[in-house]
């Protein structure tokens, strides 16, 4: 078993996201140039001076852990002690002047999350989630909720467009199921979960660094999210993310996922009136 998180560990986590948020509000509707990467991701100043700004914090604090992040790549990757970094999860959000990005930190340990930091910076809204504590949302205890069914829950995803082919027809399998299917938040809107406003978050095709903070902040509420198989998140994991305020929900939205989920039953119509009536 690691050994448990200090409260110092906790707090440079949050300093982490104070600088990188700091860059991110310098710049937020500022019109600055946008830039396309080789995978046709769009890429800012802000992000990269975001990211500048937590490596060096990093460097300066904690020289012997490795760094993973968005726009700067790896260093000492294989360290026991790795940070996660991305500077602006939701760069597209940014772009538009929309406040519902987010300031992304975590600290894997042997390759598993054990602390996470989900940060928008515009608003000042932060959950900090950390193995063996409970998640706060401003420094308040913050809980998921629980949901009656699959039928009222809300679900919801980045953009349909980040699933295709098996993982399309699942993920429209499980969003015919749902109550109510919104998109858009990125690792946003995983906070908006531990905080009880939305019951699922399924995604496909995530990155290291899009993930990686999620699962402590998630679990730490209350909520249950691991791959589509049920496996928990990991420096290995395949991308795709379910996440859920109820475990129960969870469970059942990986097996409609894997399709091992009944059809619910059709409603009976309803009888006509008799004519006249």
């Amino acid at each position: 078993m690691s050994a448990p998180l200090s409260d110092e560990l906790i707090a440079f986590a949050a300093r982490l996201a104070d600088v990188g948020g700091e860059a991110v509000r310098r710049r937020f509707r500022a019109r600055i140039p946008v830039e396309a990467k080789a995978d046709a991701t769009p890429v800012t100043a802000a992000d990269r001076e975001a990211e500048a700004a937590m490596r060096a914090l990093i460097e300066r604090e904690h020289p012997g852990c490795g760094v993973v992040g968005e726009e700067y790549g790896a260093d000492r990757p294989d360290a026991a002690e790795t940070w996660v970094l991305d500077p602006i999860d939701g760069t597209k959000a940014f772009i538009a002047g929309k406040p519902v990005f987010g300031v992304l930190a975590a600290l894997l340990r042997d390759g598993r999350p054990v602390l996470g930091v989900i940060d928008q910076p515009v608003l000042g809204e932060r959950w900090v989630g950390a193995s063996g504590r409970g998640t706060t949302f401003n420094g308040a205890p913050a809980r998921t909720r629980r949901c009656p069914a699959l039928g009222a829950a809300l679900l919801n995803a980045t953009t349909p467009d980040m699933f295709a082919g098996a993982d399309r027809r699942a993920f429209d399998r499980l969003a015919r199921r749902a109550g109510h299917t919104l998109y858009g938040g990125d690792g946003y809107a995983y906070g908006l979960l531990a905080s009880g406003h939305i019951d699922l978050a399924v995604e496909a095709g995530l990155a290291l660094y899009d993930y990686c903070a999620l699962a402590p902040v998630v679990e730490g509420a209350g909520g249950a999210i691991t791959d589509w198989r049920g496996d928990p998140l990991h420096a290995g994991s395949d991308g795709r993310v379910a996440a859920a305020g109820d475990p129960e929900l969870h469970a059942e939205a990986l097996a409609v996922l894997a399709g091992r989920a009944r059809a619910p039953e059709a409603r009976k119509p309803r009888p006509r009136p008799p004519a006249g009536g």
